[in-house]
């Protein structure tokens, strides 16, 4: 099975804590519209019709990413959807995903989606405060927050939702009572991220003038411990490190990505990976726009080699409730690397932070917060290939 992931390159304004690719200017968007249309057909042979293994190599899901999917028109989301179905074999039920935020979730707009082939909402809330939203410089209001979650409940069953702790300012009460208005709506899925401030965004600038306090780690860290004991309370499965979703409502786009499933990225900056080879688009519109048009894909691809493929699997392993597989280190990476990593993680095994059961070695309780950290140490960065 293989993904499609559609970037789309626009925001109605942007947010301070953003460094996705992304442009304010909707001028170019009826020629995006096309071009991203146009590089979906290009790309249609790319994928081998059997993988190595034998299987259908079938598209499962299709994910409207960006940016913000959601300022496109209805129309212009199924004419994409059209041109996949063209030009690939598609499973019969396949998960269709749109991000959307709150203000372009009308009660009119929802009862559109939801007679087109999206099945699934990824509603990017963020917080239900009024000076949370005002401070990362959301495009919508926690009324709109609200309102947008009651009509989508309506019409539909797949929705999940982000939320985003460690703000300053929130105090673990007023995330209790996120989580809380959160779980209310019956929502079968939530992704929870920190707030983390990234080189070159607007939060940067307002954190190094003294305009916005700088995030703190022990708040985010509790926030983490709060999220994750609710959330499990109500029946969510912590089967990512920041993804919670109800059984049998687990992303099949995002858990294809960490089970190491081929996609193809479409659109500026868009990524793409083939189980051996990684590529990247060009995070330009004008470039993007230019190429396409000329029939040329921007897109640049690197091999991977035997120790990038490893330290793949360790990142994303570990974040998973699938961990990592002591006989697949083995089998499809070596003893060199089975010993190494028995022996980089040790330590982390002495402190109580990862476990081995099963011959799969896995975070602990408390050690998921500290995953990507753990991580690295965990990365054989020297082997020879």
């Amino acid at each position: 099975m293989s993904g499609i992931y559609i970037h789309i390159p626009f925001c109605k304004q942007a947010c301070h804590y953003c460094d996705f690719h992304f442009s304010t200017s909707m001028k170019k968007k009826d020629e995006m519209i096309l071009a991203l249309a146009k590089e979906i057909a290009m790309r249609k042979n790319e994928f081998e019709l059997l993988d190595s293994a034998g299987n259908n190599n079938q598209i499962e899901t299709i994910y409207f990413g960006g940016g913000t999917p959601s300022v496109l028109t209805t129309e212009e989301i199924n004419l994409l959807i059209r041109t996949v179905y063209d030009n690939y074999k598609v499973v019969e039920n396949p998960e269709i995903t749109l991000e959307a935020n709150p203000d372009d979730l009308s009660t009119e707009r929802i009862l559109e989606l939801s007679k087109s082939p999206i099945n699934r909402l990824s509603i990017g809330i963020q917080s239900f405060y009024e000076d949370d939203l005002k401070m990362m410089n959301r495009a919508h209001n926690s009324v709109e927050a609200i309102n947008c979650l009651t009509e989508a409940t309506k019409y539909f069953d797949n929705i999940s939702l982000d939320l985003i702790y460690g703000i300053p300012g929130l105090t673990d009460e007023m995330w209790k009572k996120n989580i809380e208005t959160a779980l209310s709506f019956g929502i079968p899925h939530i992704s929870s991220y920190a707030l983390t401030v990234e080189p070159k965004t607007a939060l940067k600038k307002l954190i190094d003038t003294g305009k916005i306090a700088e995030p703190q780690d022990e708040v985010a860290s509790n926030h983490f411990m709060i999220l994750v004991d609710m959330l499990q309370k109500n029946g969510f499965i912590h089967y990512e490190l920041s993804n919670f979703g109800k059984e049998n409502y687990f992303s099949k786009n995002n858990s294809a990505y960490w089970l190491g499933k081929k996609y193809i990225g479409i659109g500026p900056s868009a990524h793409s990976y083939d189980g051996k080879k990684r590529g990247w688009n060009i995070a330009n519109n004008s470039l993007y726009l230019k190429s396409i048009q000329e029939d040329i894909l921007p897109i640049e691809t690197e091999t991977l080699t035997l120790s990038d493929r490893y330290n793949e699997y360790i990142m994303t392993g570990l974040r998973t409730i699938w961990g990592v597989s002591l006989e697949r280190i083995e089998n499809e990476f070596g003893l060199n690397y089975l010993t190494y990593l028995k022996k980089q993680s040790q330590k982390f095994l002495d402190d109580d932070l990862v476990f081995i059961e099963n011959n799969i070695l896995k975070p602990t309780a408390k050690g998921k917060f500290l995953t990507d950290g753990i991580a690295s140490d965990l990365f054989y960065l020297n082997l020879e290939e």
